[in-house]
């Protein structure tokens, strides 16, 4: 029996190509565009046209350098080089939709939480409650040494960070400004009631926070959080603070297992399960007919480039595989990258064993997780496979070429999922959040956001 219904969150990023290398080389690819407001613009009419409840626009702050041990094959190829920043489009398509959602990456690593948190509440404010945050700790070594780092910290520690970089961020947003405070009292010449902004007095292994969050509430306050981790740590993180979670999964057994170890981390928690959704990372590639989408398919392989595959892979996963021979079978290593994406190509799943060729074709065409080839129904199909099989609530909807990925899926394939009551019609709510979960804009009172100090401000 198929969920509810399917949440939908396009997946890009604030640069060329992004999770298909290469594929920028195509003739009707415009992600070179992505340097221009006109593009954004666009795109986010277009998403709010088909329903998505959000985009969801990825980041990195250093180059992929593990291939080779260097950057030249990610700066030749354009694999997420360059980029630029997420946050900054942002209100461009606020400006221009009601209902879409953003949710932006943002390191925990990189950047002090005390300016972030007023960050993440202007954009909150800027699109009257619409914004996410993806919490990222960073796997990239070459962004730790760019910001001044020997090293980047290890894989565990930095989730700890993250840990207690969310717990500040919490009482920033939810504890330090009463709802009340501000009062606007043109007669009297009070803006806001002092005695309703309070210190945070946060004091911890990696920061020190004593003041008061420096933004009035916004419609969130805590802007809706995404986490995309699914190490042991990674899930662990996410079972107690996400509301949605991102996998990336090559196979339907990989997401299943995935999925499994991920809903038992959040009933560990005490949480419910229906508290955070689960979406995994899909590249729909359709036509009017399978036969189209095959030519299709066909024609973007060309694109491929065979180096920012393996440049991307690298940076995923730590692995430089340039002195890997085409067929041996990639094998698990642990190291300070994404340890989830290599087990998803290693461990997880007992029936399938990867090659060098295998991934480098693989991640030709929607990175690390999986992409179908189809009709409108059987693209529809396939998803309603994935929710009934994995148990994932929905799909972070990666591009081959854009936006016409996007525009194909939203024309022919999402009138499909509507018909079959599967993708709303119409928008419910206002903010990100009430249009996630329909129970109000901010975070519900048993979220452990509202507890940082066992306070609760109304």
């Amino acid at each position: 029996m198929t969920k509810e219904r399917i949440y939908l969150n396009a997946f890009d990023m604030n640069c060329a190509g992004h999770q298909s290398p290469g594929l920028w080389t195509h003739p009707e690819d415009e992600s070179h565009r992505y340097k221009d407001s006109e593009y954004w613009i666009e795109l986010a009419k277009l998403l709010e046209k088909g329903r998505f409840d959000a985009v969801f626009i990825a980041d990195v702050l250093g180059t992929y350098d593990v291939y080779k041990g260097s950057r030249d094959a990610a700066v030749r190829q354009g694999a997420q080089s360059p980029v630029n920043d997420p946050l900054l489009v942002v209100p461009l398509m606020s400006a221009v939709t009601k209902h879409l959602g953003f949710g932006v990456t943002a390191s925990v690593t990189h950047e002090h939480p005390y300016p972030f948190a007023r960050r993440m509440t202007t954009l909150d404010h800027l699109t009257k409650g619409r914004v996410g945050w993806n919490i990222v700790t960073s796997y990239l070594k070459s962004a730790s040494v760019n910001i001044g780092l020997d090293d980047q910290l290890k894989h565990d520690e930095r989730y700890d960070l993250a840990a207690e970089y969310l717990d500040v961020c919490y009482k920033l947003w939810e504890e330090s400004w009463e709802g009340d405070a501000i009062k606007l009292d043109k007669e009297n010449g009070i803006y806001t009631d002092p005695t309703k902004v309070h210190d945070i007095q946060h004091e911890g292994k990696y920061f020190k926070v004593p003041g008061a969050h420096l933004s009035e509430p916004s419609p969130q306050r805590t802007p809706v959080i995404y986490q995309a981790g699914a190490s042991t740590k990674g899930r662990a993180f996410a079972a107690k603070n996400a509301e949605c979670v991102f996998i990336g999964s090559p196979t339907i057994n990989v997401a299943k297992e995935t999925v499994r170890r991920l809903r038992a981390d959040i009933e560990k928690t005490g949480r419910s399960q229906d508290e955070v959704k689960i979406l995994t990372m899909f590249t729909p590639i359709v036509g009017k007919t399978e036969e189209d989408a095959n030519a299709k398919f066909e024609d973007y392989k060309k694109h491929i480039s065979d180096e920012g595959a393996l440049a991307l892979f690298g940076g995923w996963t730590g692995i430089d595989l340039s002195d890997y021979d085409a067929d041996q079978v990639i094998s698990y290593i642990e190291n300070d990258s994404i340890r989830s994406a290599l087990e998803g190509f290693t461990k997880i799943d007992p029936d399938k064993q990867w090659t060098v060729e295998e991934i480098k074709n693989f991640v030709g065409i929607g990175g690390m997780s999986a992409y179908a080839v189809g009709s409108p129904e059987q693209i529809a199909d396939t998803m309603e496979e994935w929710v009934n099989e994995a148990g994932v609530d929905g799909f972070n909807i990666a591009y081959a070429i854009t936006p016409g990925t996007f525009r194909d899926f939203i024309e022919y394939v999402v009138p499909i999922l509507q018909e079959r009551g599967l993708v709303r019609k119409e928008y419910e709510g206002s903010t990100l959040r009430d249009n996630l979960f329909g129970q109000g804009d901010q975070l519900p009172v048993y979220h452990p956001g509202k507890q940082t100090n066992g306070l609760l401000v109304k």
